[in-house]
């Protein structure tokens, strides 16, 4: 028994070892290193290849225990107002200024602090224009009862309604994207720069040019970010993985909680 309990231990330890890695091909490794330690703990430590196979297959289901919980019990507002809203404290966003500064430095001005609360949810935007590109900038803090992340936006508008964006939101997203808008994810370690200058290469190669983008003010910013969240909640419902609870709350559906399920898995392999 010892031997067996060693080995699992080396295998663990190997794994998380691999896994701290930046080389994705090795820190995959090492994801499938902990799957391996799973089924070797419940393989020899019980003599059943089934029950290794269950023990590893809970990494999987793991998940679930959140979506039948907390994800069940979610309700969110079916129309998401923007107001106008006070920076949050440098506790909350250290980084706030940091990345403000780097924004400025691209040739972007700073247009206006605006958001949305519900409950313990709430959403930050800072919102950032550059004319002369017809470029749109945002910083986004989302806060979510003990949760909080941040993650930033290089986004246009062409002249036929689509939106061309890039992005490095951290997970796979929530939801099903609007079909007129053309996401581009860029890796979550990328600076400001790095991500504006994907955005460029993205445009480039979809063959869009600054005379094939429409200019906007701050107050058509703003309401064209409430119109696209109003759009994204009736696409979402349309396609079955919302569903109103009533005229002015929305929740999941069961499938909107397979689809959260099926984007952890693909968070598993991406970042793994």
């Amino acid at each position: 028994m010892i031997p067996h309990i060693l080995l699992i231990v080396g295998v663990i330890v190997l794994s998380l070892a691999l896994r701290s890695f930046r080389q994705p091909l090795v820190h995959r490794i090492g994801t499938l290193g902990i799957f391996a330690s799973s089924f070797l703990a419940g393989w020899l430590l019980t003599g059943s290849i089934l029950v290794g196979c269950v023990f590893a297959s809970t990494w999987l289901l793991l998940p679930w225990v959140e979506i039948l919980t907390r994800i069940r019990a979610l309700r969110l507002p079916a129309e998401r107002t923007l107001s106008p809203r006070t920076p949050p404290s440098r506790n909350s966003f250290p980084g706030l200024q940091e990345l403000t500064d780097d924004i400025e430095e691209q040739g972007f001005e700073y247009l206006a602090d605006s958001g949305w609360d519900w409950d313990d949810h709430s959403q930050f935007f800072r919102l950032f224009y550059k004319g002369e590109e017809k470029m749109q900038a945002s910083i986004c803090l989302i806060e979510q009862s003990e949760i909080a992340f941040y993650y930033l936006i290089v986004s246009c508008r062409d002249t036929k309604g689509n939106v061309w964006m890039t992005w490095n939101y951290p997970f796979s997203y929530g939801l099903k994207l609007l079909p007129k808008l053309k996401a581009n994810r860029a890796n979550g370690d990328l600076s400001f720069l790095e991500i504006l200058e994907s955005h460029q290469n993205f445009l480039k190669a979809k063959g869009i040019q600054v005379s094939d983008l429409t200019d906007q003010t701050s107050e058509q910013i703003q309401a064209d970010i409430q119109s696209d969240l109003r759009e994204q909640i009736v696409h979402n419902i349309k396609i079955g993985l919302l569903t109103k609870e009533s005229d002015d709350v929305i929740r999941y559906s069961v499938r909107g909680m397979f689809f959260l399920w099926f984007q952890f898995l693909r968070d598993l392999v991406r970042l793994s």
